[in-house]
């Protein structure tokens, strides 16, 4: 027993010293206060809503009374979720609608859009959260490597098919939840679908790569329409995002105690989409990143209008959208 104690101690130790050097204790975050009409009257689609960053800006978003479409796979998960969010949200709380959507299939994509086009009058907001991290090599209903399929491609599929709702309801905003870990990516135009060679942190860099490089020629595309569109790196969010990431047994607690210690809670990391979703600040305001709801300034590689333009070419053709 002694040993094992000591082993934990000296693992957990290591762990703590890790953590703070890759993730120095951030400051604070304000969350933000709004009138609590803000969004009354406002269509809201959310997609990964029944978790983390998403059940949190949910929640936020009721609370300011809008009518909040939560696009979840899980449908259950999303039922448990809608029912905390309300108790939490009071009396005065907007509307909250439950939708299928597997982002991980582009039948799934189409339904969905469907559906909404025939139910919702108007979108005023529309954010993509939902995401996969580091998860083991496979692949969506339509043959692309996960995460590049679910965290771009299901998604670049979403907005196109809203997007004329979106302009007959503008003013009106897109939002794409990017992360810093574009840093350590770039699009692999060679081998995007990562067949030759597999590396689930560069997959998962990349997908957010795209996400940004998505969003500034989605900008210059939507130029007077009276619909914007920002990206957003949240920071590390105390999240089941990384459920597919392996920690040594002995290590879970100390990893436990310390992402309390360094990590933002759910709502801390829902504070900039909320931002972007309603504040008047940004109103106008696209092609943008953000970060703790102020800009942020991007590499070279996340600003290079010729590789987006590109990457959105081929995203079309693989999504079944070009002529």
């Amino acid at each position: 027993m002694s040993t094992a104690v000591l082993i934990a101690a000296v693992v957990g130790g290591g762990v703590l010293l890790l953590m703070r050097r890759l993730f120095p204790r951030q400051k604070a975050v304000k969350l933000l206060r709004y009138p609590a009409d803000t969004m009354r009257g406002k269509t809201v689609i959310v997609t990964g809503a029944n978790c983390g960053i998403g059940k949190a800006l949910a929640g936020e978003l009721l609370k300011l009374q809008a009518r909040v479409v939560m696009a979840c796979r899980d449908q259950r998960s999303a039922e448990e979720a809608a029912k905390d969010i309300q108790k939490q949200a009071g009396p005065t709380r907007g509307q909250v609608v439950i939708k299928h959507l597997d982002l991980a299939s582009l039948r799934s994509v189409r339904t969905f859009c469907e559906e909404i086009r025939e139910e919702e009058s108007k979108i005023d907001v529309l954010v993509n959260n939902a995401g996969v991290y580091q998860c083991p090599y496979t692949k969506t209903e339509d043959g692309f490597e996960m995460q590049l399929g679910v965290n771009h491609l299901g998604h670049f599929l979403l907005t196109h098919l809203l997007l004329d709702l979106l302009k007959t309801s503008a003013p009106s905003r897109i939002v794409v939840v990017s992360s810093k870990l574009y840093k350590y990516g770039h699009i692999n135009f060679d081998d995007l679908n990562s067949e030759n060679n597999y590396n689930k942190a560069f997959c998962y860099s990349q997908s957010k790569l795209a996400n940004l490089l998505f969003t500034l020629e989605l900008a210059s595309q939507l130029e007077g329409t009276g619909v914007t569109v920002n990206a957003l790196t949240p920071g590390i969010v105390r999240t089941k995002l990384g459920r597919h990431v392996k920690i040594p047994f002995l290590a879970k607690p100390l990893f436990y105690l310390a992402s309390l210690l360094f990590f933002k809670s759910p709502l801390e990391g829902a504070q900039t989409p909320l931002y972007l979703s309603c504040s008047p600040e940004v109103e106008g305001v696209s092609g943008k990143c953000f970060a703790n709801c102020e800009e942020e300034e991007l590499m070279a590689k996340a600003t290079d209008d010729q590789a987006a333009k590109r990457l959105w070419d081929i995203s079309r053709r693989m999504v079944g959208l070009a002529n």
